[in-house]
């Protein structure tokens, strides 16, 4: 952690610059020329383009009211840490994993939420993907994982988040690895299948002994000299695997012809096959399943991979189980998993009249059964989705040394919508907000008030995300990461001309700002009003212009926010004040003032946020107490410690705007009496999704009306 001044930073809310050993980001300096009520800067604002891939962030937490949301800045004047090598295999929601420096935006992969008192593994997207050089450092864990990433990255262990390297001494320095650590996840993954001509002979002898009819008759006709008949046919419901066996089938010069096989009903989906009724390919085809008398490694990963697609399931409690009732099968089952060492159990089932079943599971649980399928590559990827398990395993995954590599390397990070991801089997972190400056090798301090970056192409990024078919309408937020009203809008307008996109194509928004500068809009917004497509809500910490001054030093007064209220309200823009962050000791005992102020100012709706202190946030929350409430700082840490459950942060969904607690219970109270008093948030801000206008797609033909 950097040194705290002997004195805070005019014009600024961050103490210092956090340490780090980032590289510096060449940047066009800017004189922001701020224009309500403060002094010239002390620290000068840098700027610079920012040119996006995308625009539209989603969000899958609970805590949060709406879907998707737009950030036209990345750093914010009012007022993480990464990466892994590129070759790091990223666990896909297929079940598959492909290099870190290879995953793209939109990419579906697996990350982790919190349910209860579990971390299970979930379904997210890429929402960003990016590259940096960083000093390389080596962890080897007891199974003999490697992953090669920054210092500064961070990875789940038994005891939360923990960075690779520290930084700082005694109390300043941070949670990171140590010796014997164990780190949560499933550990290293196996080497994927090379689909050569021995893998693809091995899937097709498991796929078509499995669920395919292969047979040729010969019977007597009336007027013909012979009647033999030569059939093959293979049915699925799973294109994958039907696609995959009539490509490889192709390649050994076998056509096929596809059909449906049963149409849809409402119970289950249509099933397609294919077949061929030539007697040079049926035969073809029997030779090609033929068992070899020496199976190769690549034969016996495609002939597990066939049957298992045919044959086998995965159970809700992460079960591998592949059952047959020919004994020839089975034991060339048994014999691919002893070869690849796996252990299972043998399960006969007996069935009336029938011929006997026997079922083949898998022991070794999830750590196993991820080696399984990335062994053996099956086609059907539901069969192979881990989503919903829980976050535990026997793998020995203590950390056993960290070394630093002496070089600098091009590493790589993402961000995902849960806000992690899985690495080589490993629980890997990324961050939010102030931590997500870092991301541009700068400082979540002061470098993330005064270096900031604009992404000049929203407005084309957003029409076209809008011209997209699969693209389905629901409510906008905009500028939540940081105010989208920043003080450079004045100038770069990326707020004013989003809007206007909006207010084109008919789409609903909501913003939350604590800067009057949204007064500028008040054209657009009143008229979005007359449609119901827009609700804004206006963030107040205090009332008190000495606390704003210190805590949020580039923004509005508590003046200006309040005319802001009365301005959005009378010109008929649905309005609400958003309480936050509520600081103990500091600013909870103005909450009901700051309500009712509001309320008087036009707002009608309400809501709050119990201060957060995420990752490097924490520390810089610390500096600020130490530096103007210095008698305080104690006090209000054991508050918070005291609503986050004995931690700084918690980031379980439900409790991270909240809290737990006395504290946190007692001023949940105070906030619904007071909106009961006040007639606060009787009626919900209701957005009408039912008139969005997407733009006009290549081909369209344009309507005359």
């Amino acid at each position: 952690m950097a040194d705290i001044p002997s004195k805070p930073i005019k014009g600024r809310g961050a103490v210092s610059n956090l340490a780090n050993r980032f590289e510096k980001v060449l940047s066009e300096t800017f004189d922001d020329g701020w224009w309500r009520e403060e002094l010239e800067d002390s620290v000068a604002t840098q700027v610079q383009p920012d040119p996006a891939r995308s625009i539209i962030s989603r969000n899958q937490s609970p805590d949060i009211p709406f879907s998707q949301s737009i950030n036209p800045y990345k750093g914010c004047e009012h007022g993480c840490v990464y990466c892994l090598s590129g070759d790091t295999p990223i666990l896909y929601a297929d079940g598959t994993y492909r290099p870190l420096k290879d995953v793209r935006i939109g990419d579906r992969i697996i990350g982790t939420v919190r349910e209860g008192w579990y971390r299970r593994y979930a379904e997210t997207e890429v929402q960003n993907h990016w590259a940096t050089k960083k000093p390389a450092y080596r962890i080897t864990l007891a199974d003999g994982t490697q992953l090669v990433s920054s210092g500064d990255h961070r990875f789940l262990t038994e005891r939360g988040w923990k960075f690779v390297t520290r930084i700082g001494p005694g109390r300043a320095q941070r949670p990171h690895l140590t010796m014997n650590n164990k780190l949560m996840g499933t550990g290293q993954f196996v080497s994927q299948p090379r689909e050569n001509e021995e893998y693809r002979r091995g899937y097709l002898c498991g796929m078509i002994r499995g669920d395919g009819h292969l047979g040729s008759y010969r019977y007597s006709r009336a007027g013909r000299t012979q009647g033999d008949v030569h059939r093959f046919r293979l049915a699925l419901t799973d294109l994958e695997a039907l696609h995959r066996s009539r490509d490889y089938l192709t390649g050994f010069g076998i056509n096929t012809r596809e059909f449906v096989f049963q149409p849809a009903t409402e119970e289950r989906g249509p099933m397609h096959a294919i077949r061929t009724s030539a007697r040079h390919q049926v035969e073809c085809i029997k030779q090609l399943i033929a068992f070899p008398s020496e199976a190769s490694d690549d034969w016996l990963k495609g002939f597990l991979a066939g049957i298992y697609d045919a044959e086998g399931h995965l159970a809700k409690k992460n079960i591998v189980r592949i059952s047959n009732s020919d004994a020839e099968i089975i034991r060339h089952i048994c014999m691919a998993l002893d070869h690849f060492g796996f252990g299972y159990v043998l399960e006969p089932i007996e069935r009336n009249g029938r011929k006997s079943l026997t079922v083949v599971r898998l022991n070794g649980g999830l750590a196993k059964i991820l080696t399984f399928f990335h062994l053996t590559g099956p086609a059907i990827r539901r069969k192979c989705s881990i989503t919903g398990t829980a976050i535990k395993s026997d793998v020995n995954l203590r950390v056993r040394s960290i070394e630093a590599l002496d070089c600098v390397m091009t590493m790589y990070d993402i961000t995902t919508g849960t806000g992690d991801f899985i690495a080589n089997g490993v629980v890997s972190h990324n961050c939010f907000a102030r931590p997500t400056h870092s991301y541009l090798d700068l400082s979540p301090g002061l470098d993330f008030e005064t270096k900031l970056f604009y992404k000049q192409n929203a407005p084309e990024l957003l029409r076209e995300a809008f011209r997209r078919r699969s693209y389905q309408c629901s409510p906008i937020a905009l500028g939540i990461n940081t105010d989208a009203y920043q003080p450079i809008e004045r100038q770069y307008r990326i707020t004013r001309q989003l809007l206007e996109v909006l207010l084109e194509h008919r789409h609903p928004v909501s913003l939350l700002t604590k800067s009057a500068l949204i007064e500028r809009d008040l054209d657009i917004l009143s008229e979005m009003a007359q449609h119901r497509l827009v609700a804004v809500m206006v963030s107040m910490t205090s009332l008190d212009p000495a606390i704003k001054r210190t805590l949020e030093p580039r923004t509005a007064s508590p003046q200006a926010r309040l005319r802001v209220l009365r301005s959005l309200s009378e010109a008929g823009i649905p309005t609400g004040v958003m309480v936050a962050p509520v600081i103990p000791v500091i600013t909870d005992p103005e909450m009901e003032s700051i309500l009712a102020a509001a309320a008087e100012a036009g707002a009608v709706r309400a809501g709050y946020v119990l201060l957060r202190l995420p990752w490097e946030v924490k520390d810089l929350f610390r500096q600020w107490l130490e530096a103007h409430h210095p008698l305080k700082t104690n006090h209000v840490m054991s508050i918070i410690r005291q609503s986050r459950g004995g931690k700084d942060y918690d980031s379980r969904w439900g409790q991270r705007g909240t809290g737990t607690g006395k504290f946190a219970e007692l001023l949940m109270r105070r906030f619904y009496l007071a909106c009961k008093k006040l007639e606060l948030n009787r009626e919900g801000f209701i957005l009408d999704i039912s008139q969005f206008q997407p733009p006009p797609r290549p081909g369209d033909q344009i309507s005359l009306f």
